[in-house]
């Protein structure tokens, strides 16, 4: 039997699971690395420590597994998206630390060009908002604020990439400078029309063709790597959301699912017709088949959710361990009136305000630490619906069930509470490990082990479906609650 390598480049860590060609966990293995908080708003990520662990946690898993690299049939990446990464070609050194997706510090020069009027233009070509959330404000950034980019762009020596884009030059030992159409969607620098880099965005954002990596399908041979023992072939790419948006086989048009990871990202399936959002929701690429057309979807992107669980963790100090989250919320029936609205770094959508800031209302002397576990969850599941709500009205269906998958998927009381605010059922696959999944499927396409995504389809299996049990009446005051504790963190 052969089997698919999935390398799933997190926010937090790295990690790599091997699959079988049944979709089904053989081995995992898994490293967190550091989170850099240079100043307030900025968040960074060392870019050779994340190449370090993605290295290590790719040999580990195969020797957890007793496999070779002669068993694995092809790699499939999965990462961070928007995350960016500059490095010197001639040495495959990064530059300076990666930009991460969370980070706020280019949040002015966005103020600056929506007051220019140019959101409209961006827009229509590249299917985003103006946020300091996508990649070129950061790569602008950079080629501003390091003397070393300057040079080596001059040169034509510098490379900007996403983290797909930096793991395939260390895979590949800077051989291919590539990404897929999914991660360059997310630049705003790639129009999403023609499908190609946008000259005028370029010249806008002072971004360098020479810099960027070559745009391909999301399934495909797109290199191969020698670093695991033998030749591998890296056959498929695909940003996390859209690789669990494949890996959940939502390849049929109005299709739903959201991952709850550190941020929370729900994707609607729109096939090869683009929706244009008029409700602050993005259009994005969901993926690209070898020989196949451009398809779509309509995303949703919320900045912090299980992020505000390790906030919980890390910075309060109210448990111990992430998992315990679920039994402290559960030992009260309902917050006492406490929300808690995770804005740490700004709102996300269909909110788009990159000032705003958390907090927590409603506390009185009876507040508790369960309370605030309590409203710490429900705090996502409400974001998760002020998402739903916009994507509904923009796509003119109504959803008949959410797949849900990511870490905090696993937390019932949460994905009952779900379910309860939507008023659909919220369901749980056998595997939730669904980006890597994804990736994996991409990359066994990629190489032939499949034919076509139907092939796929029968292998998704329901572990857990939680119907909604909320009457209209208690859903409309909890909704409007939310509602005001949204008002208090609008920024200026």
């Amino acid at each position: 039997m052969k089997y698919l390598l999935s390398l799933d480049q997190g926010t937090t860590s790295s990690r790599s699971i091997l699959f079988d060609t049944n979709g089904k966990v053989v081995a995992v293995a898994q490293r967190e690395f550091t989170q850099h908080y240079p100043q307030p708003g900025w968040v960074e990520h060392d870019a050779e420590e994340i190449w370090t662990t993605q290295l290590r946690t790719a040999q580990e898993v195969l020797k957890k597994a007793k496999l070779t690299a002669k068993d694995i049939a092809a790699i499939g990446i999965t990462n961070q998206r928007e995350t960016t990464v500059a490095w010197d070609k001639r040495t495959g050194k990064a530059i300076a630390n990666a930009i991460v997706w969370q980070d706020r510090r280019t949040a002015k020069f966005c103020d600056k060009l929506k007051a220019k009027g140019e959101a409209k233009n961006i827009g229509a070509k590249t299917g985003l908002v103006v946020d300091a959330y996508f990649s070129a404000t950061k790569m602008h950034w950079f080629l501003q604020n390091v003397p070393e980019a300057k040079v080596l762009a001059k040169a034509g020596q510098l490379a900007f990439g996403t983290i797909d884009s930096w793991l395939l030059w260390r895979l590949t030992e800077g051989k291919v400078h590539a990404t897929d159409v999914s991660n360059a969607s997310r630049t705003m620098l790639y129009n999403i029309g023609t499908g190609k880099w946008d000259a005028e965005l370029l010249k806008l954002f002072g971004v360098p063709a020479s810099t960027l990596p070559q745009v391909r399908p999301s399934s495909g041979l797109f290199g191969e790597t020698t670093l695991l023992g033998g030749s591998i072939p890296i056959a498929g790419i695909a940003g996390d959301q859209q690789s669990a948006l494949f890996g959940q086989v939502c390849t049929q048009p109005g299709m739903v699912k959201n991952t709850y990871g550190t941020g929370c990202f729900m994707l609607m399936h729109t096939g090869t017709k683009r929706i244009v959002s008029t409700n602050h929701l993005l259009t994005t690429v969901a993926w690209q088949l070898d020989g196949g057309p451009m398809e779509y979807a309509v995303e949703g992107s919320i900045f912090i959710a299980g992020a505000v669980v390790q906030w919980l963790r890390d910075g309060l100090g109210i448990i111990q361990k992430s998992s315990e989250v679920e039994a402290l919320a559960a030992s009260v029936p309902d917050t006492g009136g406490v929300h808690l609205v995770p804005a740490f770094a700004g709102l996300g959508a269909p909110h788009w305000d990159p000032h705003a800031r958390a907090l927590i209302c409603g506390m009185t002397r009876g507040t508790t630490k369960a309370h605030l576990a309590r409203a710490a969850l429900e705090g996502i599941a409400y974001q998760v619906a002020d998402i739903l709500q916009a994507m509904q009205a923009d796509a003119g269906v109504k959803l008949r069930e959410l797949r849900v998958d990511g870490g905090a998927s696993n937390n019932n009381l949460m994905m009952q509470f779900q379910a309860d605010l939507l008023g659909v059922p919220v369901v749980r696959p056998v595997v939730t490990e669904t980006t890597a999944l994804g990736a994996a499927y991409l990359a066994g396409l990629g190489v032939g082990l499949w034919k076509s995504p139907a092939e796929i389809a029968s292998q998704w299996q329901a572990e857990r479906r939680f119907k909604p049990a909320m009457t209209a009446a208690k859903r409309k005051t909890l909704m409007s609650g939310w509602a005001r504790a949204l008002e208090r963190v609008r920024g200026e």
